[in-house]
């Protein structure tokens, strides 16, 4: 019997630098989401930020919307919303009325929010953004479970609140918690039963991390009578694959200074060593990255599954290294190549192939025979005057005699 089904997808954040028109940008992310879809991807998480200038996303849930237009088959998640910037009720309607606009394929992520600048500009105090994160999680999957919620906070109340429309996902949408090295996300979705995003899942320390963070939302997840399920489990890493190694280095020249530039500088998460090495040798030698082919991409996700013990669905760090047209070509080569060894989708033609083969002789006889029979009922009927002399030398009837007779 076939296993679980490994699904893949995006984590859009997105990351465009300066030099570029950010209305075309935008444009292009919507255009990734299309192209995902036609090329069978199965998720996108699109991002929240407000501030840096480089994550241009406000607001997922409009992002969503425009793309579930132009989308048939994906779904659409909110990676994340960082839910100390909103009141619950509102955050949860607007997921409600997009659970039904688009027939169940929105999911909701939540996280802390991960830009210390935009808690600045809203007046809240970075040391309570995991604290307001569990208070509204708390309410959040009540209400998109149509519950009703009573409860005051020192930064929100709910009175009597309630969604207006029944969700149309049942028991509710999917709901998934940022998680990175610290235990907060997997403490989260064990206490409710959640799916979890690993977004550092490539770092050395979200690496490290993977199985504790398991092992603590299951461990919190029996203590509140919850279950978690590894097939809801989502890995995230950046990778940019072409058809050799030499050509995705080439490749990532276009951008990648940039995206190390931001993560350095306003990020304050430097992903490489600063000195004299090649930044791609790093991030290679050090297991954040895949830069090469479709072969290295399969040996980094089954490096996760070892680390892991086993995960439902890979995510792209989408990162704009490459140009549009090269980005394109690894996207696609990801799909074509390396989705069919997690998804069981050649083993039944490998079966296929070996069988016909391996029974060839038998079949190319019985075919000869069933040809043979045919044209000797047509010899009986008509004489071999009208049957083609081709016919007749390959049936052995219109042997010319040898030289030697």
């Amino acid at each position: 019997m076939l296993g679980p089904k490994m699904r893949f997808g995006a984590f859009i954040a997105p990351f465009h630098p300066l030099a570029e028109n950010p209305t075309l940008a935008l444009e292009r992310d919507l255009e990734l989401v299309q192209l995902m879809d036609r090329l069978g991807y199965d998720e996108a998480w699109i991002g929240e930020h407000h501030s840096a200038g480089y994550e241009l996303i406000a607001s997922p849930e409009l992002f969503i919307a425009t793309a579930a237009e132009r989308t048939r088959t994906i779904k659409l998640g909110t990676g994340v919303s960082s839910l100390p910037y909103h009141h619950p009720l509102m955050l949860a309607d607007r997921i409600n009325q997009l659970d039904h606009i688009t027939r169940g394929r929105v999911m909701l992520g939540c996280g802390p929010g991960s830009l210390p600048s935009d808690a600045f500009m809203m007046g809240i105090p970075v040391s309570t953004q995991r604290d307001r994160m569990d208070e509204a999680l708390d309410d959040i999957v009540q209400l998109l479970r149509g519950e009703t919620v009573t409860h005051k906070t020192d930064w929100y109340e709910l009175c009597e609140a309630r969604l207006q429309m029944t969700p149309w996902s049942r028991p509710s949408v999917e709901i998934a918690v940022a998680s990175q090295v610290s235990p907060t996300g997997a403490t989260a979705a064990g206490r409710h039963g959640l799916s979890m995003l690993s977004i550092g899942a490539t770092s050395a320390g979200g690496f490290n991390a993977l199985s504790s963070n398991w092992a603590i939302a299951q461990e919190k997840a029996r203590e509140c009578g919850q279950t978690v399920d590894r097939n809801g489990w989502r890995l995230v890493g950046p990778m940019h694959i072409a058809e050799t190694r030499e050509q995705a280095r080439a490749d990532v020249a276009f951008g990648l200074d940039k995206w190390l530039y931001y993560f350095r500088e306003i990020a304050a998460l430097p992903l490489v060593a600063d000195g004299d090495g090649d930044p791609i040798d790093q991030l290679i030698a050090s297991g954040m990255a895949v830069i090469g082919t479709p072969d290295d991409a399969i040996a980094q996700i089954e490096r996760l599954e070892q680390q892991s013990g086993g995960f439902g669905c890979f995510l792209f760090m989408d990162h704009n290294w490459a140009n549009w047209t090269a980005k394109r070509n690894s996207y696609e080569l990801m799909a074509r190549y390396v989705f069919p060894r997690f998804q069981n989708l050649t083993e039944n033609r490998t079966v296929s192939l070996e069988w016909a083969r391996d029974n060839r002789d038998r079949f190319i006889g019985q075919a000869r025979m069933a040809v043979g029979a045919r044209v000797m009922q047509h010899i009986q009927e008509k004489g071999t005057e009208n049957i083609r002399p081709e016919i007749l030398e390959a049936m052995g009837l219109n042997k010319k005699p040898d030289a030697a007779e």
